[in-house]
């Protein structure tokens, strides 16, 4: 891509060689072991861990790297440029990991936070229940207070990292007749008695990304295991979801650069009626707008992660670059698939998982709908 960035230092280039190395080393020769197995070998995750991959961002007294923002972007960026699909790396360490940093006491980031950042402690947040999708503030997961403990009652969906997790952030109801003021977010352990993980749940694309359901069956979890002040969760929620709908797009840019490269390499070898397909009118004029639209995401797309750096992304500019960008992505893709004809829609063929992997893309963190109501209330 000929795009001239410039939000990125040397010591985010020096991670990127780091990461890129690690991902094609240890990662794309597994991908079909993890794809059977639907998740990701523990083993793996350590290695991450070991090459200071995981928790890039939080402090180097719990075994993080002690970056910002644009170290975690390139570690993602190196995960997907190399078509690595279903690790839970970066919601692991960029989206939950920073709940505990921003809101956990000194007690409890001493408790989690080293076997989050080694990769010995898997993370999962569980906000999406059954029936609920993008609505969070309709969760009917409760957590009764007893004592000097919660009780915790309810169900999860769509819980990426559940089916392995160690330790779960989990957003339930301690006051349900307050609405959104009556969330909180608690830490619970996954060895807890009457937790309870349901089906691994099959999807249409990244088949090794663990996701599944979780049950809380009168789960006891201490007080001193709530995350934050109670009642003030959906504020919480509301505040870490900016850079997790960020580095969505960041990825969504990354796979369309991708899909862009096989395809114009593809239809440059590809032959029919005694031609390639590049030669055909139409193969060029469709890769020329996939070309301008993927310029122009990656440009929208280097401005929000500057403005991220410098603590200036507002929830509304998050909800741009992400709408822009996996809408974009979408009919792109489409697009491309048609290029390479039936192979396209081979699973062998690298077009194909972007088309089935990076669907998702255009739901979780927040669907496109909900976005475009969220952009339209400051028209």
């Amino acid at each position: 891509m000929e795009v001239t960035r410039t939000v990125y230092r040397e010591d985010h280039e020096m991670l990127r060689a780091t990461a890129r190395r690690f991902f094609e080393r240890e990662c794309v020769p597994r991908q079909a072991q993890w794809d059977a197995a639907g998740e990701v070998d523990r083993e793996t995750w350590r290695k991450a861990g070991r090459e200071g991959l995981l928790c890039v961002t939080l402090p180097t007294e719990y075994g993080g790297g002690g970056g910002d923002f644009g170290h975690a972007a390139v570690v993602m960026e190196e995960m997907h440029r190399a078509g690595v699909s279903g690790a839970g790396f970066s919601r692991h360490s960029d989206i939950i990991a920073p709940y505990i940093d921003r809101l956990g006491t000194a007690e409890q980031k001493r408790r989690w936070l080293p076997g989050v950042c080694s990769g010995d402690t898997i993370l999962s947040i569980a906000m999406t229940e059954p029936g609920g999708g993008s609505d969070l503030k309709a969760m009917r997961t409760t957590a009764v207070r007893d004592g000097d403990h919660y009780v915790i009652d309810g169900s999860k969906t769509f819980i990426s990292n559940g089916p392995t997790c160690d330790l779960v952030v989990l957003a339930c109801k301690t006051d349900p007749a307050a609405g959104a003021k009556g969330v909180s977010l608690l830490m619970v352990e996954a060895d807890r008695p009457g937790f309870r993980r349901g089906r691994r749940l099959e999807k249409v694309g990244q088949p090794a990304a663990d996701t599944g359901e979780l049950f809380f069956d009168g789960v006891r979890v201490p007080i001193a295991n709530r995350l934050g002040e109670e009642n003030r969760g959906f504020a919480y929620l509301m505040q870490e979801l900016p850079q997790e709908r960020l580095m969505i797009a960041i990825y969504a840019a990354v796979a369309l650069e991708r899909a862009l490269e096989l395809t114009v390499r593809y239809v440059k070898e590809r032959r029919a009626f005694g031609q390639t397909v590049w030669d055909f009118q139409n193969s060029k004029f469709k890769l020329a707008d996939v070309k301008a639209q993927a310029v122009a995401t990656r440009t929208l797309v280097d401005h929000y992660i500057g403005e991220h750096l410098r603590r200036r992304l507002t929830v509304e500019e998050a909800a741009i670059a992400k709408l822009h960008a996996t809408e974009t992505l979408w009919k792109c893709v489409d697009d491309l698939v048609q290029l390479h004809g039936g192979y396209g829609y081979m699973l062998e063929y690298p077009i194909a998982r972007i088309f089935t992997d990076y669907r998702v893309a255009r739901v979780a963190g927040g669907a496109s709908e909900v976005l475009r109501d969220l952009i339209a209330r400051k028209l």
